[in-house]
């Protein structure tokens, strides 16, 4: 059995570090309004993407972003040994019909908003560990889609708490293989699910700053680093309000990350002119800024050393509804420039 992979207490760092060779980001008409929206590579104006509901608008909002990515690679998508994926909605709906088309094997993920970390974790370990030539990782998330679950119906037209986060509508997707690329998985740590006992469903920045704390901390004592040994540390999508806490949180440890710290959720959007309050959030979000904003600073060399942190509130309306509290957990990856 090899132990060498094996760092700290939830970490892994690969001996032989599997390339991200493609990727790419589909978003909605909001997003592509945005700061960043010029780097995305499809915003369609039409949030239904041509389909009958909004479930099936963020199938195939999935779909696109796979077929981009493999085109850039090259690929086929037979020559993907096996895809890792997730959404947020039930029984991961948006993945299942998204993919059934592409005939790939499909390891169907939920994380919440933490997908993004967990997907591109397995589909490196796939291929670090020789079990894949190729693998795929595809997050997905869509604003009518998600009030639908979680929430209200888009026409009931309630009032968001200045808290509260913008789902975003968005899908990113990756290939990642043995070599082939100037940026690279070099490890990950895995998150646990941390609660403090936050029931408030509408600040999810609140409820999962808590985990992404314990998982920076962790990989941070795990490699024996620095915040200043990574050019960014970058979580998916606590907002302002959980950005505000998870510093906070992270200082009490004794460790201050303000100055390398950023925020999906925050960069996204234009909270003023836009109306987004505390910024967005989704699987979608740390995804498609993953894809449009983060890799491309990486490849060109900007940034040298990434921990890219996706975070997660692990409620359902069931649970919600039965007076449960919010659980968060965060999955952190490192990607490096090579």
């Amino acid at each position: 059995m090899r132990t060498d992979q094996m760092i700290g207490k939830q970490s892994v760092r690969f001996a032989c570090a599997p390339h991200i060779i493609s990727a790419a980001s589909v978003v909605g008409k909001k997003e592509g309004e945005g700061p960043v929206g010029r780097a995305f590579d499809r915003i369609c104006e039409d949030d239904r993407f041509g389909e009958d509901n909004w479930e099936q608008a963020e199938s195939a909002m999935q779909n696109e972003a796979i077929r981009t990515a493999l085109k850039k690679a090259g690929l086929l998508p037979s020559q993907i040994r096996c895809l890792f994926g997730g959404d947020l909605l039930g029984q991961l709906i948006a993945t299942s019909f998204s993919v059934e088309d592409l005939n790939i094997p499909l390891f169907g993920l939920y994380g919440a908003c933490s997908t993004c970390g967990e997907s591109l974790s397995l589909a490196a370990l796939a291929v670090a560990s020789g079990c894949a030539d190729y693998a795929a990782a595809v997050t997905s998330s869509h604003f009518a889609s998600a009030e639908k679950q979680f929430r209200f119906p888009l026409g009931y037209g309630n009032q968001r708490p200045l808290a509260a986060t913008w789902t975003v509508t968005g899908s990113g997707a990756f290939i990642l293989a043995p070599d082939g690329a100037n940026a690279r998985i070099s490890g990950f740590t895995t998150g646990k699910v941390v609660d403090f006992g936050v029931k408030d469903s509408l600040n999810m920045g609140a409820c999962m700053a808590p985990a992404a704390c314990d998982t920076i901390y962790q990989n941070l004592m795990d490699f024996g680093r620095q915040p200043s040994d990574y050019d960014k540390i970058i979580t998916g999508d606590l907002g302002y309000v959980g950005q505000t806490i998870l510093t906070d949180l992270l200082k009490e440890k004794g460790f201050d990350i303000s100055e390398v710290h950023m925020d999906c959720g925050i960069e996204i959007y234009d909270r003023e002119s836009q109306d987004t309050h505390s910024g967005g959030s989704g699987c979608g979000c740390s995804a498609v800024m993953l894809s449009a904003v983060i890799l491309p600073n990486i490849q060109k060399g900007v940034w040298k050393r990434v921990l890219f942190v996706p975070t997660g509130a692990l409620l359902s309306t069931v649970s919600f509804n039965e007076g449960q509290s919010v659980p968060g957990i965060a999955h952190a990856v490192m990607i490096e420039h090579c």
